[in-house]
């Protein structure tokens, strides 16, 4: 049968002989390695944190986007958003006779109607009071946001109840004292209690808590409230016509010898647009209406799913960005590698000369510098992957902060670990393959 095929059996040889040479020198190139153990460690750092920052960094940057996304999704992508917003020169009403002021703006339930009744695509609407006050619990006390809401709130605002329910149509109809709290009203008020068919005491009123809402994230613009004060994340959900009986329109502030009120008809109204592809000229119509019924620029629109846009955009510079910087880093390990081979190859000129001398062809000097590289470089890779793994997880547990690992980004960081390797180690290879074996005879 080998003799029936001499080509097939000639190539078989070639390609054990092949291997036996491959194997040969990765052994050489490991016990090179193995004899300089320090100065390889510290050429490997390099690599290792270079692997290590490209991981960390895009897992950090991919959690933070991720957390803003979803805030804003949380808003709602086919809502709009309309908030009354205090003009530079509030409009003032003064009553005779007395020190007081009333100043007038924001949305209007006249503002709703007309969105309802002349712009199409609208299909949901839900209006929301905003009050600061504080609750209290017996002797604990939190400093909290009162949104006078509608029964429909936790669809509108993707915001799931976690106990209990909230309110419903017969408790909006009846102006009922329930409440549902937020996780961090609850965390405040009601710490080693559960807090369900528990009252609250708001300024002289009762409230039953019927429910709980799921914990969230940060606030962001467009959300129950824009500024970072402690109430931050802390709301107390009522329904609207009970906010409406107990406090009215007029929001009163008492001042020495005189008093200020505002009267705010609505401090928040959601609309909700019957498609994705009509929030753009939803938004704009109802720009239009609110500039032809207001004199000044009382309020604000937001739309989520630009916001969402710009976030996606944001997410993607901001990973340009961090592996540009990480990029920085494996450039500055090939460089090192690419040095420390250099003077490796001055060092072995003998070694060098003596294998030429013996046989040893130039492909195979250039094999041997460049399996060396390659090692130096995975192994840089590997030390890389596992601790550019792990700090996400340390950042996570410590911080606090989400941190999502893409599956993508060890494969692609090993990767470029091992073509630094073989870049920046060619060179090496080649001006030690190209030396003459006389010469290098003759080093000493």
């Amino acid at each position: 049968m080998s003799a029936a095929n001499p080509t097939g059996l000639f190539e078989g040889l070639l390609h054990d002989l092949s291997i036996v040479r491959l194997k040969r020198t990765v052994r050489l190139g490991i016990k090179s390695l193995w004899l300089h153990r320090l100065r390889s460690l510290l050429t490997v750092l390099g690599i290792v944190f270079g692997v290590c920052s490209v991981i960390a960094m895009l897992a950090i940057g991919e959690g933070a986007s991720y957390q803003a996304q979803e805030n804003i999704k949380s808003l709602g992508s086919q809502n709009i958003i309309l908030k009354s917003v205090k003009p530079p020169e509030e409009q003032k009403v003064s009553d005779k006779g007395s020190q007081s002021y009333v100043m007038q703006y924001g949305v209007t339930y006249k503002d709703v109607k007309n969105i309802r009744a002349t712009i199409p695509g609208v299909t949901v609407v839900m209006p929301s009071r905003l009050i600061r006050e504080y609750a209290w619990n017996i002797s604990r006390r939190v400093d909290c946001e009162m949104v006078g809401t509608v029964p429909w709130y936790p669809e509108m605002r993707n915001h799931r109840v976690a106990q209990g329910r909230f309110f419903t149509e017969t408790d909006m109809e009846g102006r009922a004292n329930v409440c549902v709290l937020s996780a961090e009203v609850v965390s405040a008020l009601f710490p080693l209690e559960a807090p369900l068919g528990r009252h609250i005491r708001v300024g002289g009123n009762y409230y039953q808590v019927i429910g709980v809402m799921e914990p969230r994230g940060p606030d962001v613009k467009g959300d129950e409230k824009q500024d970072t004060s402690k109430t931050t994340g802390k709301y107390l959900y009522l329904p609207l016509e009970t906010i409406k009986l107990r406090y009215g329109e007029v929001l009163m502030r008492r001042r020495t010898g005189s008093f200020e009120a505002e009267r705010i008809q609505l401090h928040e109204v959601t609309v909700k647009v019957h498609s994705l592809e009509d929030v753009a000229s939803v938004a704009d119509a109802i720009k239009q209406t609110l500039e032809h019924n207001h004199k000044k620029k009382d309020y604000d629109i937001v739309v989520p799913l630009e916001l969402l846009r710009r976030a996606e955009d944001t997410k993607r510079i901001f990973n340009i960005v961090l592996g540009s910087i990480a990029a920085i880093s494996l450039l500055v390990g090939g460089i090192g590698i690419m040095n420390i081979m250099l003077a490796s190859v001055t060092e072995r000129t003998r070694e060098i000369g003596i294998r030429r001398a013996l046989g040893a062809r130039r492909h195979d000097i250039v094999l041997q510098f460049l399996v060396e590289t390659v090692l130096l470089s995975g192994a840089g890779g590997v030390i890389g992957v596992l601790l550019g793994v792990a700090i996400p997880f340390v950042v996570t547990w410590t911080a606090g902060m989400k941190t999502i690992i893409t599956f993508w980004s060890p494969i692609l960081a090993f990767t470029i670990s091992g073509l630094v390797g073989v870049v920046f180690g060619i060179y090496p290879a080649i001006r030690a393959a190209q030396m003459d074996p006389v010469e290098a005879l003759r080093h000493e």
